[in-house]
């Protein structure tokens, strides 16, 4: 089984430390420490009447505390991690602590509400000024210096207090105030995955394989290194599929070893940016934000990024968000992908199928993001198959991308063969070989190397023009059976909007769809949209423009099989008809294809003896859909009449269909002048028929 290459940057993500109690423990014996100060300072302060309960309180739950002492001149990774991102000072980490004394017991929270002027049970300012002046007093020795005014400064400039590890709340004077921790952050100190509730948690996932050379390049590397350093920056990585742009920070993180710790929250929340910051340097990680989509209509939303200390990675959407004057900005692209990295991923997710990689790397040239959730349905299903039968990677795929599908687009189910489509021996020849295209996409473009050669673009593009009712969208299912996939049918009418820009982001919706699903996309009546560029004499027709001129981009990235079908080939843009790689005409049938048409559409058995399909076919020049709605309608008639299909209900279907077109019905020579050939065979289904037939003609 081949094995896939790690990434080179990457790194362990964090040193092995304690298991979480035993982290926990050991951030509170170092609580216990100040609980033991606060103690002396009671005792030093107060009468023991009145404080000899919360000083013993104090002493007996230090005590017990300290029974799980750390080792000597080092404190729990997730507070030196803290300590170490903000650049906390002594004084700091002493404030910090103090803070989250209440959350450790019960009884320390009723001990703090006894000492605040408003009882409160957080410890107020005015008990931690106590503390350090009495400290102060007795010598460095006993605990850091800080005065008052070093201590408002703190509380108002420091680390602490700019990221939001620290507040002070509350009512009243100064003093009076409580000092409280950000939210959750006292547990997340004690090793526990806690998260606050103004954050929406995001489940990361694990690594993606594929990678590699992403990585490698030069954007890739500059965000790395940011992420490894202690500068405030902001590494932005967009992409429509959040999956894709969530993978890529993720990727970044790791190879920056670092942990990636991910919330939703929207950008312009400076006080939530920095819980996601805090919580992030607790964990030993980077702070990942995923920014929700803007609202309809919403410009993009500034990035205010003023309480994250050290870097951040930003995963969004194009536009979504507008970074601010105040930090450093890099944008890392989230491809190319090359073909040996599609590989890598494919044999990475199907390690059992690891010899098809370079086949499902054609096939399928799914982000490696999107080839990591492929497998996971894959192996699920081959868990529930209960024969042991391997699942379709294809249909896999399909079913993922199909639960998505925007309005306006249908997703069928092709099962036309080849044999169901009649052509002339050319336009034939152009399916087969677009058809064989995609299964030697692999071999050209990657393995001869034509991609970079030759500029070669992935995928097939089609225009169909013809008369209606001669085989375009027969043809389109065709191809779909063929390749193997689905058929996904755009219906224009859902797609066009009368609003500036819905129209390409509908069709943009349609062509991502069949991107991941790599199914035939179908656009019938395609000169409504691919219509010739005019011009600009209104703001109309600049709008009108823009739609085509988007197009003609899209189409050009399509990494698909799309199909465009069209009754007016003179009314599409000749800047399409450049970018087909195929243009097939679809002529009226020939009078041997007729033949044959109504053979296919008639089988024997439903046929009467007397039926002559080769003068239907000599004396009806008319496509084949009209050939089908005959054949089909007659059909009806005959099952009603309780007997096989005949010719009379042929000529008198066809002849419906001819006055469907507002055409004349075909007279035969030999018949006396004014009367129709096939109506003497009409007279079968009664005179009311012929009359009928009579008033009706030309």
């Amino acid at each position: 089984m081949p094995e896939t290459p790690e990434t080179p940057q990457a790194r362990p993500l964090t040193t092995p430390e304690a298991p979480p109690e035993a982290v926990s423990r050991g951030l509170s014996a170092r609580a216990a420490g100040l609980a033991l100060r606060l103690a002396a300072l009671l005792e030093a302060t107060c009468d023991e009447e009145s404080a000899g309960s919360s000083v013993g309180f104090l002493r007996e739950w230090a005590e017990t505390a300290a029974e799980h002492e750390r080792p000597p001149h080092t404190d729990p990774a997730p507070i030196r991690r803290l300590t170490d991102r903000l650049g906390l000072t002594e004084v700091e980490l002493d404030l910090v602590l103090l803070a989250g004394l209440p959350e450790e017991h019960e009884g320390l929270a009723r001990t703090f509400r006894t000492m605040h002027p408003r009882g409160d049970s957080h410890p107020s300012v005015g008990l931690a000024a106590l503390l350090f002046d009495h400290e102060r007093h007795l010598g460095a020795s006993a605990g850091p210096a800080a005065d008052r005014a070093a201590l408002r400064r703190l509380l108002h400039e420091g680390a602490a207090a700019r990221s939001g590890a620290l507040a002070v709340s509350g009512e009243g004077t100064f003093h009076d105030r409580s000092l409280r921790l950000a939210d959750r952050l006292w547990e997340a100190l004690h090793g526990w995955d806690a998260w606050p509730d103004a954050l929406t948690e995001v489940e990361v996932g694990p690594p993606v394989a594929g990678l590699d050379g992403w990585l490698a390049r030069p954007a890739a590397e500059r965000a790395v290194a940011a992420l490894r350093s202690t500068a405030p920056r902001t590494v932005i990585v967009t992409a429509p599929d959040e999956t894709i742009a969530l993978s890529r920070c993720a990727a970044l993180a790791r190879a920056a070893g670092l942990r990636p710790v991910a919330g939703r929250v929207r950008p312009e929340y400076p006080s939530v940016l920095g819980l996601l910051g805090l919580h992030a340097a607790a964990r030993g990680g980077v702070p990942v934000l995923v920014a929700p989509r803007p609202e309809e209509g919403a410009g993009p939303a500034r990035l205010d990024l003023r309480r994250v200390v050290g870097p951040i990675l930003v995963c969004a959407e194009p536009g979504a968000v507008r970074p601010g004057p105040e930090r450093p900005v890099l944008t890392v692209p989230v491809g190319p992908i090359d073909t040996e990295d599609r590989r890598a991923a494919w044999r990475a997710a199907l390690p059992d199928e690891a010899w098809q990689a370079p086949q499902l790397a054609a096939r399928h040239p799914l982000d490696p993001a999107l080839t990591a959730q492929v497998a996971l349905d894959v192996h699920s299903c081959d868990e529930l198959a209960p024969d042991g039968a391997r699942t379709d990677v294809s249909a896999a795929i399909r079913t993922r991308a199909g639960a998505v599908l925007p309005p306006g687009v249908d997703l069928v189910s092709p099962q036309a063969p080849w044999e169901r489509l009649v052509l002339a021996p050319e336009p034939d020849r152009q399916l087969r070989d677009a058809v064989s295209r995609l299964a030697y996409q692999a071999a050209v473009l990657d393995d001869w190397g034509l991609r970079e050669a030759a500029r070669a673009d992935r995928g097939v593009r089609l225009l169909f023009s013809g008369a209606p009712g001669t085989g375009k969208s027969l043809a389109a299912e065709v191809l779909a059976t063929a390749a193997g996939t689905d058929l996904l049918v755009v219906d224009v009418s859902q797609v066009v909007s009368k609003w500036i820009g819905e129209t390409e982001k509908n069709l943009s919706a349609a062509f991502d769809a069949a991107e991941r699903m790599q199914a035939v996309l179908f656009l019938d009546e395609a000169d409504a949209l691919f219509g010739t560029r005019t011009e600009i004499s209104e703001a109309n027709d600049r709008f009108a423009n823009l739609e085509t001129a988007y197009l003609l981009q899209r189409l050009d990235r399509f990494d698909g099989l799309a199909v465009l079908a069209t009754n007016l080939r003179q009314n599409i843009d000749a800047a399409f008809v450049r970018r087909m790689d195929f243009v097939v005409t679809f002529d009226l049938p020939g009078e041997s294809d007729r033949h044959r048409l109504w053979q296919l559409h008639l089988p024997a058995p439903v046929r009467d003896d007397g039926i002559d399909l080769a003068a239907l076919a000599h004396r009806y020049p008319v496509p084949g859909g009209w050939i089908r709605n005959a054949a089909i309608a007659a059909a009806f008639r005959a099952a009603e009449s309780g007997g096989r299909v005949g010719q009379p209900q042929l000529v008198e279907a066809m002849r419906r269909e001819y006055a469907k077109a507002n055409r004349p019905f075909p007279v035969d020579p030999a018949a006396p002048p004014g009367v129709a050939a096939d109506e003497r065979a009409l007279r079968a289904l009664g005179a009311a028929t012929i009359g009928s037939n009579r008033e009706e003609r030309p």
